[in-house]
Formats: structure tokens, sequence, C-alpha cells
């Protein structure tokens, strides 16, 4: 039956040992390629000295397992699919005549890993260099590394019918609202889906079904180890998932996404410094083009000093147009560069650099000016390393822009409030705090520490 279950005779990597020593057959099932060799190899030639594989009583694996299982993980389990799904994870279930019903698990396994290099969306110029990797004992032990404290917790959960991805809640006892940590750890449990092979994206969007409209990111996430470290401290929540290098955290408001860890690692003027200026110029991609849109519709209104909004030769079409042609060439050109070969990505930025320049200029498709403003947004939206967020701020640009050209001022005013209504509803896993806090509820000491990085921080 058990050959029947895992699909012994259609799995070439699922391996079936038979074994006997004497007179006991034995049979141990595991996958080829989770497994060490020479564990293995040391584990039968300890079981061929052995005399005595029990009685076939209840208790016969547990005594054996105690006494004759030279290895550090070991448990004894009489549940089928228990066995079937620790087979799949990359353990080794061990039979044996004498173990009655009941069977050992002996968790040997090894995992297919990269090395923990720095991430490359969450690098700094100073700090540590390490980052999650698609293995998640390795991830938690990235952050026990960091904390040593008992009240660090790390709990383990599952989900996905097919995939049974592994998942684990990090969190402090004496600092997390355990009611939140119940309602998080209850929510994944009751996730209803075949697969969560996407890893943390596929938990989030699980977690989070409701308000697709909305474009404003539900979950923050991050490759840092010492990120996750520093928010678990904080009395957030981190899940990490298997198959994935990023660790979720628990909960999150849009201010939390402008937070680097950089600012961490300088002085407090400095760090300050970093954080106002990241703060307006990324509010400010959000704004610029609109607004240069809206001062352009009232070219006529414009002091002398702000003739310079004016452009001198606007182009063969539309500005209005030119804004949306040239956001959408902005996101082909990234679009490319992911599929592009590495050795390829250079003359691919030079191709894509003369035809949104001075190709486009000389033609009359586009204006100096549109390029210099669409320039500067696509820069400083790296001000920050959420790529959600990101994409987030244009939704709503490109937003303003079309009301702006459709109603003037009061488009442009209209889509403002449209902007913070999406931010106030936005809905997420929250628990009891508010996406906009400390601004919604106020808690001014909290609403300081976002712009100004304290010493005792």
């Amino acid at each position: 039956m058990f050959d029947t279950l895992l699909r012994v005779d259609e799995s070439f990597d699922i391996i079936k040992r038979e074994m006997e020593v004497s007179g006991t057959k034995l049979a141990m099932y595991y996958i080829d390629g989770f497994i060490q060799s020479a564990s293995m190899q040391k584990l039968m030639m300890h079981l061929t000295s052995v005399k005595d594989f029990g009685d076939g009583s209840d208790t016969a694996a547990a005594k054996f397992a105690a006494t004759s299982v030279p290895s550090v993980e070991v448990d004894v389990t009489d549940s089928v699919d228990t066995m079937v799904t620790m087979v799949l994870a990359g353990c080794t279930v061990f039979f044996a005549d004498g173990f009655g019903k009941n069977a050992i698990i002996i968790d040997s396994r090894t995992y297919p890993a990269r090395n923990t290099e720095e991430p490359e969306n969450d690098r700094v110029m100073r700090g540590s260099r390490d980052g999650f990797v698609e293995t998640l004992i390795f991830n938690t032990a990235l952050i026990r590394r960091r904390i040593r404290d008992t009240a660090f917790t790390v709990e383990y959960v599952s989900a996905g019918e097919s995939s049974r991805t592994d998942m684990a809640l990090c969190y402090m006892a004496n600092k997390a609202d355990m009611d939140y940590v119940a309602e998080l750890r209850e929510k994944i449990k009751n996730i209803k889906t075949d697969s969560l092979v996407m890893g943390h994206r596929s938990v989030a969007e699980m977690l989070i079904r409701n308000r697709w409209y909305n474009p404003f990111p539900k979950i923050r996430s991050t490759e840092r180890p010492d990120a996750a470290a520093a928010s678990i401290l904080e009395g957030n929540v981190v899940l990490i998932c298997d198959n994935s290098p990023e660790a979720m955290i628990f909960p999150t408001t849009i201010f939390d996404f402008l937070q680097e860890t950089d600012d961490y690692y300088f002085p407090p003027l400095t760090g300050t410094y970093l954080r106002v200026v990241r703060h307006f110029i990324f509010l400010f991609t959000m704004i610029l083009t609109p607004l240069w849109y809206l001062l352009l519709l009232h070219a006529d209104s414009l002091p002398q000093w702000m003739s310079f909004v004016v452009p001198q030769k606007p182009g063969a079409i539309p500005i209005i147009f030119q804004l949306f042609l040239t956001e959408f060439a902005l996101d082909g050109l990234k679009l490319a560069s992911l599929n592009t070969p590495s050795v390829l990505s250079n003359s691919l930025s030079v191709v894509g650099a003369l035809l949104l320049g001075d190709f486009a200029v000389q033609v009359g498709l586009l204006s100096v000016d549109v390029i210099f403003y669409m320039a500067f947004v696509a820069i400083a939206n790296f001000t920050q390393s959420s790529y959600e967020l990101g994409y987030a701020f244009k939704y709503i640009r490109m937003l303003l822009l079309f009301l702006t050209a459709l109603f003037d001022v009061w488009g442009f005013i209209i889509g403002i409030l449209l902007a913070l209504v999406l931010v106030a509803t936005n809905s997420t896993v929250n628990g009891k705090r508010n996406y906009l806090y400390p601004l919604i509820p106020f808690n001014g000491k909290a609403l300081a520490r976002l712009f100004f990085r304290l010493k005792k921080e």
C-alpha cells in the first residue's frame, strides 16, 4: 500500500531500499537528492550490527528509536498520511517487521541551496552582506543568530493541499500581540488552495483576497535577516515560507515601506537626512508630471520666473499623450531588461537611451521637457526598495494625469482625494493597526520617529 501511495514504480527519484538483518525484513523510503549518501551508508552499516528490531508491540518502534538509531532528529508515527508527507518533505521513513504498525522517521535530509549572498533589491552601503535564501531552516537560523532570547519563538505552520508548503511564524512572545499572532495563525491554517509554489506571493494573495483594485501594497517583505530581526524585536510578526527568499512582516503601514536599513547604519543626523529626502522625493514623484501638466494648462497665468515650465518645442503630439507614451515605454524597457541576456544588457541600455532620448526628440515625437521630467520620475522611483509601492504611485500618477486632462484643477484635486481614500481604506492583515498609523490614529512620538532617526533607536 505504501508503494502505491508514493508511486514508487512511476517516480524514479523516490527510493525504496529493502534489507534483511538478523532474519528481520527492513525497508527505507526516501527521495534521492534530499539524502546525504554518507549518512545513509553509516545508518545502514549500523543497522547490520543490530540483533533485535522489536517484538511487534506498540512501543517497539519508540524503544528502538531511542536506543538504536544514531541520528539527531528521530520521530515515531503510526499515521500513514504523516509517513507519506515526511517522505515527500525529504525525510527517511524506516519500517521493520518488529515495529508493528509504526514507522520511524529519520530527518537526515540536506537541501539544494545557494549561498547567503547580499540580496540584489536590498543593498546597503554599510551593514551585513547576508540575505535570505530559498531554504526555510537556513532563514530561521539567520534570524536566530541575531536574536539570542528565549522569548524568540519560531512556530511551524503549513498550507497547500499539494505543495504542503512549510512556513515559520517568528515573533517575540513577550513583545508581540498574541491575539494578533493567533489571528494570523488561524488565517494561514484556513488557506484553502492546492498549491503555494510561488512562495510568499501566493501566501499574500491567499491572506488578502478583497479590494484587488487598490494598488497600494498590503504586505511588506524583506530579503535581509537584519531587517527581519529588527522588526521582530519591535513586536512585529515575521512569516517565512519555504522556497522563498523573502520574509513577510506583519502588521505593516504605508510609512514602513519608506524605511531603509541604511538609516540605522549611519549616525542619527545622516539617517534623519536620508529619511526626509526619501519621503519627500518619493512623494514628489507621484505629483510631478500631473502638476507640470496642470501648470501648462494655465501657462498664460504663470509669472515670468516660471517661464521655464513651458516647453520651447512641445513636439508633434499633445503633451498628455507624450507623458502616457513615456510611462508605457519605460515599463517596456524594464520588461525587456529582465529578459535580456546579461551580455546584451549594455547594448539594450544604449538603444533604449537613444530611442527615448535623441531619436524621439529629433523626429518630434517627444519634447525635451517630457523626457527630463519622466527621467527624474524613473530615477527617483528607486529611492525606496518596494517594487509594489513604486507601481502604486505610478498608477496614482497616471490617474492624476488622466483626471487633470479631463477636468483641469478639479480633476487634480479629485485625484488627490481618491489617492487618500485608497490609502485610508487599504485592506491589510493589520489587526488593530491602521494602514496610516501613526497618522491615523495620531501618535506624535511614533510619527516623529518616521522622520527623525533618534540615537536610542
